[in-house]
């Protein structure tokens, strides 16, 4: 058995109206959409119609209400029963229920969210020569139609709108507030609107001038708009047109550093009605660095008109646009490499974030962008001109460790720590067949570091045995080596792999059999270690490995151990600060002459 479902309408004006849209301050948008609209259908079979909007705030009208007048097309009885009363039908679709692109709204809703401020809606409207017709619609869903009477009857085509305001919603009535409004949202509407005696609209987009405006005339207006709207001056501005949306407008370049993962939201206009000065999705994810000003007139909204809907035309706008903000970088790469090396020192992050998918977003990394360097900060176009290979380390605790030793064997490490760097080094050859990249860790330098000759290996040995003994319990492996400077007594060397390795054997000392068998797993073919480095042309060392007294070596041992770990900005675990508050007691001790 099939049943009807029941709708309880006083529910559902109260979710449309009060759960649809963010602010109560969205019932003006919506009025003069629908006054708007109005006249626009009128034009479409009167082009010579006469296009008013007019409002009338609390002040004037005298009884607290809030009236809008409009001269656009009005409604017949019929049309009252078959439109405002049915919630979703809308007169701004075509007979298969497409909308109608000459028209603002088409969802047939708008009028519920002056249920946002109102109790009590009141619609006077004529539609050419036929009676006047009045509907009152109430906040908890009942409705009144009727003809007026000859003393209410309009004089003239169009429609009025009365809003009763609710007990504690007559500010949003009252004048200054409705003006700001009105501006807001339709300053740039090509009808007149008034409030009052002060007209709100001005017809003109922030990038429309006329032919005797000068190029430093426009970026000065444009300028003065950013901080009016934005708060900043524009680094740069950025004309934006993307025909198949019928979309035109500008970007703003941020004058300041912008966190990649805080909300970036635009300004948008539909036909020249703010939409919404939060729209969110607009450009693709990396163009964190500018906020945007467009008018569309093909891009869709959500019911609510605060959002753009996600289709296949979005897509292919944000795509456009991001090739628009790309376009402008190359362009001041030609043209102007002081301008692109300051706003790259601005906007790196962004950047550097498209430039790991974008060749030429790349290309422009390579050239412009300097990297930090054991060498001194280099691009790495000009680290590959002098060192060829491109040699680099994937963390910044990784180039602290290896970037003094490999300076002073003769060579040159890309600090690739940062942000995104790894990534883009690591794609070099993708646009430049010839460069050449390895990883450099501190494992693999600890292979190049000049070894003993046999010799002195074989003499040292018992001084590497008592050494390897003493750190054992500490989890390192010893080597000895001969490298510069030779002011470097030890060095500590931990690449990204084995750190993991060693947190993962420490934490099977912490936790239960079940656990510590689940992470063994992870460690069962492995017994790397971090390794301490002694340098055997650093005096100290050399002095440590001729000491006779076993005692003295383990107290030096541990020394140098905890001093390489400082030097390294490696963190102190408890076994550690035991190793240097041993070290330094016992050393001290021996010092002053007395037994330990």
């Amino acid at each position: 058995m099939s049943h009807t479902f029941h709708v309880d309408l006083r529910g559902i004006v109260d979710l449309l109206s009060h759960h649809l849209y963010a602010s109560p301050r969205v019932y003006v948008r919506e009025l003069l959409q629908n006054a708007v609209d109005a006249i626009t259908a009128r034009r479409a079979g009167d082009p010579g119609a006469p296009g008013v909007v007019w409002i009338e705030p609390s002040e004037s009208t005298g009884d607290g209400t809030l009236r809008i007048h409009d001269s656009g097309i009005g409604l017949t009885e019929t049309q009252v029963h078959e439109l405002l009363a049915t919630i979703g039908r809308s007169s701004k679709r075509d007979e298969l229920g497409f909308a109608r692109q000459e028209f603002l709204g088409q969802f047939g809703i708008g009028l519920l969210s002056c249920f946002l401020v109102a109790d009590e809606i009141r619609v006077r409207t004529r539609a050419g020569e036929s009676p006047t017709v009045e509907w009152i619609g109430y906040a908890d869903g009942r409705y009144e139609v009727a003809v007026a009477p000859p003393e209410r009857e309009r004089p003239e085509q169009g429609t009025t709108v009365t809003l009763v305001p609710r007990r504690d919603a007559g500010h949003w009535l009252q004048r200054h507030t409705v003006v700001a409004l009105a501006a807001l949202y339709g300053s740039m509407l090509p009808i007149a609107v008034r409030v009052g005696d002060t007209v709100v609209t001005s017809g003109l987009t922030p990038w429309d001038s006329d032919g005797a405006e000068t190029a430093t005339a426009r970026r000065s207006r444009l300028d003065a708009y950013a901080q009016e709207v934005f708060g900043f001056t524009p680094f740069d501005v950025i004309d934006l047109a993307v025909p198949e949306a019928g979309l035109r407008g500008v970007a703003f370049v941020l004058p300041i550093p912008s966190n990649p993962a805080s909300r970036v939201a635009h300004r948008v206009y539909l036909k020249q009605m703010l939409l919404s000065e939060g729209v969110e999705g607009l450009l693709p994810e990396w163009a964190f660095f500018v906020r945007c000003v467009v008018d569309t007139s093909e891009l869709r909204p959500t019911a609510s008109r605060e959002a753009l809907y996600e289709d296949s035309l979005l897509e292919q706008v944000r795509e456009t646009l991001g090739d628009s903000l790309r376009g402008w970088l190359s362009r001041l790469g030609r043209s102007d490499s002081r301008r692109l090396a300051e706003f790259l020192r601005i906007h790196h992050l962004g950047v550097k974030a498209l430039a790991v998918h974008d060749d030429e977003m790349l290309r422009l990394v390579d050239q412009w962008w300097p990297f930090e360097t054991n060498m001194g900060p280099l691009t790495l176009a000009e680290f590959r001109d002098r060192y060829g290979v491109v040699r680099y380390s994937r963390s910044v605790d990784e180039f602290r460790q290896v970037a003094a030793v490999a300076a002073a064997q003769g060579i040159a490490v890309v600090n690739a720590g940062y942000v995104y760097d790894a990534e883009l080094v690591a794609r070099l050859s993708d646009v430049d067949a010839s460069a050449t990249t390895q990883v450099l860790s501190s494992t693999d330098l600890a292979t190049q570091l000049e070894p003993l000759d046999s010799a002195v290996e074989l003499s040292v040995r018992p001084f590497l045995t008592l050494a390897q003994r003493t750190l054992d319990r500490l989890g390192v492996e010893v080597l000895l080596r001969a490298f510069d400077p030779a002011s470097l007594p030890a060095l500590y060397l931990l690449d990204n792999d084995t750190a993991l390795r060693v947190d993962l054997r420490r934490g099977q000392e912490q936790v239960d059999d079940v656990w510590a068998s689940i992470l063994g797993t992870f460690t069962a073919d492995h017994d790397d270690r971090p390794q301490l480095v002694l340098n055997y042309r650093n005096p100290l060392v050399r002095q440590a490995v001729g000491i006779g007294d076993e005692e003295l070596v383990v107290l030096a041992v541990e020394g140098l151990y905890v001093q390489a770990l400082l030097l390294g900005h490696q963190p102190l675990r408890p076994a550690d600060t035991a190793a240097l508050n041993q070290s330094f007691l016992g050393l001290l001790t021996h010092a002053m002459g007395q037994p330990r």
